[in-house]
């Protein structure tokens, strides 16, 4: 074989060498816009991970609602701060205390134990001596969340009256009257008894007059419960 021959075959080979290497390998423009969709070890690849997780976290919030309506007819159950008494207490005068129990509406907890409520009193009657019973009535006005605003609320009025205790000055009274009949019979006849009598009777009345005062009285702690007469919207925690 002529120099001219072994010349020509070579420059073949490397012509056909240099084609086949040019066919294996892709272009290097599409191998740039190309992103795997997962990383080698099978994961998300982290551009994908971290969307999803955006979009995740954006429906929950959508989801949570922002807030609460508690429907009229939901019972507030409320510790007094300090005592209150129908003897000392008037018409207007305000008071404190706390929730006893959560506050849910729907399942959700939207004042927690603890809560602030304020009311007012609304009758404030003293017992009077012989006849009169104490009357005593409350209602709430405003509730404030742990960690929330004020919110005015309208409830039903817890209320209370004293037992009358007539019958039992009139038989003081009378029991008065008879003890003093008896001895001024003893000692002046007739006379002396009807005399007896209005000294005896005058003594009973003093002695129910002194005793028959009841008031009432609700100690600091006492527990009681309120039903909402109109339904309140507070934020969800």
């Amino acid at each position: 074989m002529t120099e001219k021959m072994k010349y020509s075959a070579l420059m073949v080979g490397i012509m056909a060498v240099v084609l086949v290497g040019c066919s294996s390998n892709p272009p290097a423009e599409q191998a740039d816009n190309s992103t795997p969709a997962t990383a080698p070890n099978g994961t998300a690849a982290p551009g994908r991970k971290a969307e999803g997780s955006r979009a995740r976290s954006a429906a929950t919030k959508e989801e949570a609602p922002a807030t609460v309506t508690v429907p009229a007819g939901t019972v507030l159950s409320v510790r007094l701060v300090n005592a209150i008494s129908s003897g000392t207490a008037s018409a207007g005068s305000s008071f404190d205390g706390t929730l006893a129990s959560p506050l849910m509406a729907g399942g959700v907890e939207v004042a927690a134990v603890g809560s602030a409520v304020s009311g007012t009193v609304t009758n404030a009657v003293s017992s009077g001596r012989l006849s009169k019973p104490a009357e005593l009535a409350l209602t709430l006005n405003s509730l404030t969340p742990r960690g929330g605003a004020n919110v005015a609320i309208s409830t039903s009025s817890w209320s209370a009256s004293g037992a009358s205790h007539k019958k039992r000055d009139i038989e003081m009274i009378g029991g008065g009257a008879a003890a003093g009949a008896l001895v001024g019979a003893l000692t002046g006849g007739k006379k002396g008894a009807a005399i007896g009598t209005l000294v005896g009777g005058g003594g009973g009345t003093a002695v129910a007059a002194g005793t028959g005062k009841k008031e009432i009285t609700l100690a600091s702690e006492t527990k009681l419960n309120f039903t909402l007469t109109q339904a309140i919207t507070l934020p969800a925690h």
